[in-house]
């Protein structure tokens, strides 16, 4: 038996009510063209984030049939051949004859730009795919796709070489008839991208999101090169994402508050909980789409807890002069939104953020009836909260107070003085500059000296930052280390951030290859993180990678980055015993013109961009290590003790 037949062995005796589903379902509003001239219009680039952008527009169409409730598993397979497969138990895609286009409901579905039973929200009352494009975009991007249709009773077939069908469907078997269906499996094309190399935590950490997000539908992964299988099934759905999120944290109310609301085309459901800590995580979604920059929906939320909480505070005689902000409401909070409508608006080409202006009004007054009617039931709650929201306010205060007076001093001051420590560049162009944040003295002595003064700052740092996961801002800006790179940087921290005002475009830290310079970058990403995220967004942050080993044999020099790299240097001399092999354990061991040809050199160094992805699992990773709750980095510690293998002493 098949992953396809296996998969279908489930109750289809209840479906829900809609349109007939076939080929004249397929609204086609235009031909598939410049797709593979001009692929990142589609796919917003070709690099990592394109490749795997590929999988996720597939799985999109699986999750479109579970919301309309014709699909209840979806499989995603990593072939051994670079392929990804996906297969659901949905309707399959339509095989009949398109009435306009004498072809099948396939070939449209997989060759015509913006073709799908989307766009009139008849077959779909919601859908995340909204402009239709992801499967014939895949297929454009492809070097081979293979589709197979179980539907009737049989089993359709078609391949395409680079989005042109080789052959027209045929009918390739029977099936069950209560079997339906589609499986996709496509090889993505490497002269269209950077890289064809698909990764598993990439596509397992969306799969597990969209379990969490379909209550009840169950998602397999299988990585066919290490045989590996993963189930991805919720049953609680976002209120058990908002428990993993605080997972160890201790939690206001212990059980995480949740509600919903049902309407006509419109679907909204909200998780939400505090904890003891100083950050907050509020993740919005609509029609599975992740809402990174917001939206609509996510200002609805805020405007309608803070607005609550404001009365609930003034009424229980707790807020007595100045009324709560959101950002005294945030702090500790871990939030869920969760929308699934009909035609939303979403600005920009990526589709991470909403912009119907309706959706705002309905959110706020759906959160604060039935925010008020669950605090009604649980006023010892809602004190609780109360009381946490109110020293966020005090901290507020007095950080407010803290920066006007570190702003006098110069710090926030963008014409302020610069700090001493700092070997600024000649150039006064952001564009042009970069500034290197360097370990130590030592290190940032050879990295001025190695350095191109024309172009390049270097800010030594002096031991470690204070470690911002445990305190406020006002305790954070009392740091000397930490105000001498606000003060370097221009640009302020928090809601003073200006990006205009940013002296360099390129940030590179720059540490140790060891447990200690991990832990400094890790502190100084917390920090970005935390004060200075548009710095991670708009990809002015990068990491330096410098060399672990410097190869010397028969006058030749060598740098290897990692062990893998040295140990293939080695493989290509004559003699390995004769060669001379030094590891670095820190940067100052390297004398500045090392340094330079190794780490500072535009046009040989190694530095890499830090994501927003990347800053948040060190936030998170951080978080685990070096917050309040022991018992959580003890469990870590244990697991992972037997995985360090070069531990500097």
């Amino acid at each position: 038996m098949d992953e396809k037949e296996k998969l279908n062995n489930k109750n289809k005796n209840e479906k829900p009510e809609t349109i007939e589903y076939n080929a004249g379902s397929l609204k086609v509003l235009e031909g598939l063209e410049h797709v593979r001239k001009r692929p990142s219009m589609y796919i917003g680039s070709t690099s990592e984030s394109g490749l795997h952008h590929l999988v996720f527009e597939v799985v999109d169409n699986s999750i479109d049939e579970a919301m309309a409730g014709f699909c209840t598993e979806i499989i995603v397979k990593m072939g051994k051949d670079g392929s990804i497969t996906v297969i659901d138990n949905g309707r399959g895609i339509p095989v009949d004859e398109h009435p306009e286009l004498h072809i099948s409901g396939v070939e449209v579905a997989l060759t015509k730009l913006n073709a799908g039973g989307k766009f009139e929200g008849k077959v779909y009352h919601v859908s995340g795919g909204l402009h239709g494009v992801g499967v014939s975009v895949v297929n454009a991007l492809s070097k081979y796709l293979k589709v197979r249709v179980f539907r009737n009773g049989k089993i359709y077939e078609q391949e395409y070489a680079k989005g042109k069908p080789l052959y027209s469907l045929k009918e390739v078997g029977n099936s069950l008839f209560e079997n339906t269906g589609t499986e996709i499996t496509f090889i993505p094309d490497d002269t269209i991208f950077e890289t064809v190399e698909f990764k598993e935590d990439i596509i397992k950490e969306k799969l597990k999101e969209l379990a969490y997000l379909n209550k009840g539908l169950k998602i397999k992964f299988i990585n066919e090169k290490t045989g590996e299988e993963n189930i991805y099934e919720s049953k609680e759905g976002i209120v058990e994402l908002v428990k993993d999120i605080n997972k160890g944290e201790q939690v206001i109310p212990e059980n995480p508050i949740y509600f919903n609301y049902e309407e006509d085309h419109f679907f909204l459901e909200i998780a939400m909980q505090y904890n003891s800590g100083f950050s907050s995580e509020i993740l919005s979604f609509v029609n599975n789409i992740r809402t990174t920059e917001g939206g609509t929906h996510e200002l609805g939320l805020k405007l309608a807890l803070t607005k609550l909480l404001n009365d609930e505070g003034l009424q229980l005689k707790m807020i007595k002069d100045e009324a709560l902000t959101f950002d005294d409401v945030k702090e500790g909070l871990t939030a869920i939104i969760n929308v699934k409508m009909l035609e939303p608006q979403f600005e920009g080409q990526t589709k991470t953020k909403l912009g119907n202006a309706e959706v705002k009004n309905k959110v706020y007054n759906i959160v604060k009836t039935q925010l008020t009617l669950y605090f009604d039931k649980h006023v010892d709650e809602l004190q609780k909260i109360l009381k946490k929201v109110l020293l966020a306010q005090s901290a507020r205060i007095a950080a407010k107070k803290a920066k006007e007076l570190v702003r006098r001093k110069g710090a926030l001051d963008f014409s302020g003085r610069l700090p001493g420590k700092l070997a600024d560049c000649s150039l006064n162009d952001p564009a042009q500059t970069e500034l290197y944040i360097v370990e130590g003295e030592s290190a940032g002595g050879s990295a001025k000296q190695a350095r191109d003064r024309k172009f390049q700052a270097v800010l030594p740092l002096r031991g470690k930052i204070l470690n911002v996961e445990k305190v406020n801002m006002a305790h954070a800006l009392s740091s000397e280390e930490i105000k001498n790179l606000i003060t370097s940087l221009g640009c302020g921290v928090g809601e003073d951030f200006r990006e205009e005002h940013l002296r360099y475009h390129k940030i590179i830290i720059m540490t140790d290859a060891d447990v200690d310079g991990a832990h400094i970058r890790t502190l100084l990403l917390t920090f970005f993180f935390r004060y200075m995220r548009p710095l991670i967004e708009k990809g002015y942050l990068y990491i330096a990678q410098p060399p672990l080993y410097r190869v010397s044999y028969d006058k030749d020099v060598r740098y290897a980055y990692s062990d893998e790299e040295l140990k293939h240097v080695m493989e290509h001399i004559k003699d390995p015993n004769k060669a001379e092999v030094q590891r670095y354990k820190g940067l100052g061991e390297m004398d500045p013109q090392q340094l330079w040809e190794t780490t500072m050199d535009p046009t040989r160094r190694i530095i890499k961009r830090v994501t927003i992805e990347e800053a948040e699992q060190a936030d998170k990773l951080f978080e685990l290590l070096m917050g309040s709750e022991v018992q959580p980095r003890k469990e870590f510690i244990m697991n992972h003790a037997k995985e360090v293998v070069n531990l500097d002493i």
